[in-house]
């Protein structure tokens, strides 16, 4: 049999492997080829599988980064189809680059063997670390760090809980707002877990990185590793739960992991911006789950957790913030994490321009524009306020019982960013615009997220626009009024 580049391919494994490595080479050039693939790297090619078998995590990472086109190419060419990828360590094999490498990230070390890593390796976050040799290393988030508060108390106990004893509350969804600590405590779950329970499989990624090696396991027939890998764990972890939503064929494969997983006494972990009962597009069987094991709503931080949020980030920045600093800057910021460390890193760069300290004059000049879009809480007559000078609508119309497109569509929209900017209850926000039920509320959003996901047009009183520039026009008139 032929493939692209006319090379003769025999369904021999050991002959198809030598082709895959002559290709590679013609492919990243000799020396590379020498320095990177020599007797360094072990291919296995089995049932749709190409495993990469590497002698390090330095090693594993370096060729993931910098080889895997390549790599994909010579496939191509050699097999007419690209097998499933997947990088594994074996220390049997020699590492000319050992003295380089930097091993210290978790990671249970195989007991014989190749031990296949994959999605083992949390998502890239902001923070990192840097290896000996330079290159930036992940740096995983723990529980020490995690600052708790009367808003986030349970959903950390509960944590600590299934890190203690796995499977007892299985499943655990955390919920709640952007930039709260969802996925600190994931991370924190999954650090506890790597230095406690070390022959523990626990795999932890984002959903979108779930629904990603799920397609290529499915374009590359690699659908039994897939699940093997995923369902033979000892601790699921998956972040962002929302993302599923409209992935059918993916729902189902998560379903039918959750179960296994379940089945076992095996722990499960979630997190999500919203609570169960908001998540109905996700299916009824997904959602009941959810509900049958642990759910913890975490809030906005309160004041006291937002005061040791700012202590501890002024600690790991080494920036030298006086306590009144650092009281002033809790107090005025009330939103997110997010918005505490962005506003350190504005202190520490204007203190640094100006080469003064800082002190409470500099922090109110420096913070005075994040102060004054953070400080001004909204209410629902705010963004009724804001949609309806925006789309040139009387007040009255948000409140009536009129269904036509041009008045039901911008009353959708004061829904949705009701939920996403005020504190309001759905009933507070269904009773507010006509004195709708909450289930109203709920189907808006729905809406409005089915036109955000495809970018759809809305029906508005002056034109159709497109749902994102129509949001963007109203929030940008909530920050100005």
């Amino acid at each position: 049999m032929r493939a692209g580049d006319g090379q003769e391919v025999t369904t021999d494994d050991t002959e198809i492997v030598s082709a895959l490595r002559r290709a590679l080479a013609d492919r990243v050039g000799k020396e590379r080829f020498e320095l990177w693939f020599g007797a360094s790297i072990r291919l296995d090619l089995a049932d749709g599988v190409l495993t990469i078998g590497t002698p390090s995590r330095f090693f594993l990472d370096w060729l993931r980064s910098n080889f895997r086109r390549q790599i994909e190419s010579a496939c191509t060419a050699v097999l007419g189809t690209c097998p499933t990828l997947e990088f594994g360590i074996d220390p049997t094999l020699p590492d000319p680059h050992a003295g380089n490498a930097d091993d210290k990230c978790p990671a249970r070390a195989p007991s014989a063997g190749l031990k296949v890593v994959g999605a083992e390796n949390p998502p890239d976050k902001p923070a990192k670390r840097q290896g000996s040799n330079g290159s930036t290393r992940r740096r995983f988030a723990d529980f020490e760090s995690f600052v708790t508060g009367q808003s986030n108390r349970l959903a950390r106990v509960s944590a600590e809980m299934v890190t203690q004893s796995p499977g007892q509350f299985s499943p655990l969804l955390i919920h709640g707002p952007s930039g709260v600590g969802k996925t600190h405590l994931l991370e924190s779950v999954w650090t506890a877990v790597r230095r406690a329970r070390s022959q523990t499989t626990a795999v932890y990624l984002s959903a979108e990185q779930f629904t990603s090696f799920y397609v290529e396991a499915v374009r590359g027939s690699g659908l039994p590793s897939f699940r093997r890998k995923y369902r033979g764990v000892g601790m699921l972890l998956i972040d962002d739960l929302q993302f599923f939503r409209g992935k059918r064929s993916t729902l189902v494969e998560l379903l039918y992991t959750v179960d296994t997983l379940l089945r076992a006494g095996r722990q499960v972990v979630f997190a999500a911006d919203r609570a169960p009962s908001e998540l109905s597009e996700l299916g009824p069987e997904l959602t009941t789950r959810l509900e049958s094991g642990m759910v913890c709503r975490i809030d906005s931080p309160d004041f006291p957790t937002r005061l040791g949020i700012v202590e501890q980030m002024a600690r790991r920045l080494k920036l030298k913030v006086p306590k009144n600093v650092q009281q002033f800057v809790a107090s005025r910021l009330t939103g997110h994490t997010r918005e505490l460390s962005g506003a350190l890193c504005r202190l520490q760069a204007t203190s640094e321009s100006l080469d003064q300290p800082i002190t409470p004059g500099l922090a109110e000049e420096a913070l005075a524009e994040m102060i004054r879009h953070s400080s001004r809480a909204l209410r629902l007559p705010d963004i009724q306020k804001a949609v309806c000078e925006v789309f040139g609508l009387d007040p009255s119309s948000l409140q009536s019982g009129r269904k036509a497109k041009r008045v039901s569509h911008p009353r959708m929209l004061a829904m949705w960013l009701a939920r996403k900017h005020t504190r309001a209850a759905l009933s507070e926000i269904g009773h507010f615009f006509g004195r709708r039920s909450h289930s109203t509320v709920i189907s808006a959003q729905r809406r409005v997220d089915g036109w955000i996901a495809t970018s759809s047009n809305v029906e508005l009183p002056d034109q159709s626009w497109n749902v994102d520039d129509a949001i963007r026009q109203v929030e940008r008139q909530l920050l100005a009024g």
